[in-house]
């Protein structure tokens, strides 16, 4: 059964008030709150292990490091890639899909060279590439969506050139909450031998991804966004391309042997970590993970697809309400993006949070998607594991209450 009073009570925040009313997070795209499980281990570890990892002979640098690493193979299992090799840490998924950028473009693209994106990306996974054009003449080319929030696939076999060197996709939108079909593009892509990146920050914390089944050669997520702590992120790569791969920074950690001469560099995945991590945040991250684990993803998945269900049924019930995106809550993931009549998201967003209602107001980092839906923003309600009906009831009663003043 799905205990979400107990589940609710892990949370402390979430009995605070805002404006004396009672608070109703629903920015949980933008972040989650943490589980005191999270934040005591955090706590503990500053109190009694706090120690740099990985260049220590005494026993605290030996255990933070253990747990460190204990992390890095958490966070393998969580997402079943192959080795730990394979999972490396940044500061979340902007810092990732800016490493792939930056390391790729380097060594396996040239001027003229094409990366395919979609239309409803975020900033990260457009500016990063538009970086590389400007100092290398790549170009970045789109996958359009459809007038209901879904990718056009039928374009994209005839945007594939000899002159396409990744495709890199959201798993699910950050706006429009669509799950889009990674794996049919994935497949797509290989036929072409292309490898594709998957920007996996809405999707990790909110249904099981399988690096082995998805076969994507790169996939990015981030800790905060997943009940853990925020400076974390993983970028998970396929062994053989990030052997392929130039390192992102250089620094510690990251070299085997420097010399006036040459530097040589560490094995993977130590040659993309320069400097010191946040091994305290990776220990945070490995105990979000034991968090969402205790719960299953099968129960996440059904209450959160409940949720998003409840809240858009609710919501067609106001007059001048405008949904974006897929309208069938098995084909969107836990983010419900409207407006309604002609109000300003800003004035209804700001007037909610007078009623103890966080949501998220704007272009939410996706500015080429809003230009494509003829709006200049939208607010937001995202969910998370720990969200009520009473929740999606109290957003409704406030969003009828806010119309009723224009």
């Amino acid at each position: 059964m799905y205990d979400i009073k107990k589940i609710r009570e892990d949370f402390p925040i979430l009995s605070r008030e805002v404006y004396k009313k009672p608070l109703v997070y629903l920015d949980n795209a933008a972040t989650t709150q943490k589980p005191l499980c999270v934040l005591d281990a955090m706590r503990d570890e500053y109190l009694n292990v706090n120690a740099n990892v990985h260049r220590g002979v005494h026993y605290l640098s030996q255990q933070a490091t253990d747990l460190h690493e204990a992390a890095r193979e958490k966070v393998r299992a969580f997402i079943n890639a192959r080795k730990i090799e394979e999972i490396v840490f940044t500061r979340g998924t902007t810092e990732a899909i800016n490493l792939v950028a930056s390391s790729f473009c380097e060594s396996q693209m040239k001027e003229g060279d094409e990366v395919i994106v979609t239309e409803m990306e975020h900033h990260s996974n457009i500016v990063s590439w538009q970086l590389q054009a400007m100092k290398r003449g790549i170009v970045v080319k789109h996958i359009p969506i459809t007038d209901d929030g879904r990718l056009d696939l039928s374009t994209l076999s005839s945007q594939l050139s000899t002159k396409t060197k990744l495709v890199s996709v959201a798993h699910v939108s950050n706006v429009l909450g669509t799950v889009n079909p990674v794996e049919e593009i994935i497949k797509t892509a290989h036929a072409h031998g292309i490898p594709v990146l998957v920007d996996g920050a809405q999707s990790a914390p909110h249904f099981k991804v399988d690096m082995q089944a998805m076969d994507c050669d790169f996939f990015a997520f981030s800790g905060h966004k997943m009940y853990g702590p925020t400076g974390i992120g993983v970028l998970y790569g396929k062994e053989e391309w990030l052997e392929k791969l130039p390192p992102y920074q250089g620094g510690g950690e990251m070299i085997d042997k420097v010399t006036w001469e040459k530097t040589t560099f560490e094995r993977l995945p130590f040659k993309f970590e320069a400097g010191t991590p946040d091994y305290i945040a990776t220990h945070g991250l490995a105990k979000a993970i034991d968090y969402i684990d205790s719960i299953g993803f099968d129960a996440i998945q059904q209450h959160e697809q409940e949720l998003t269900r409840y809240c858009m049924e609710q919501l067609m019930t106001i007059e001048g309400m405008k949904i974006y995106g897929p309208m069938n809550a098995s084909k969107k993931d836990a983010v419900v993006s409207f407006n309604v009549g002609d109000i300003h998201h800003l004035d209804m967003g700001t007037l909610l949070d007078r009623l103890g209602i966080a949501v998220r107001t704007g272009h939410h980092c996706a500015q080429p998607l809003m230009d494509r839906l003829g709006i200049s923003g939208t607010v937001r309600a995202s969910f998370a594991l720990y969200n009520t009906k009473e929740e999606v009831d109290a957003l409704v009663g406030g969003i009828r209450r806010v119309a009723q003043m224009f």
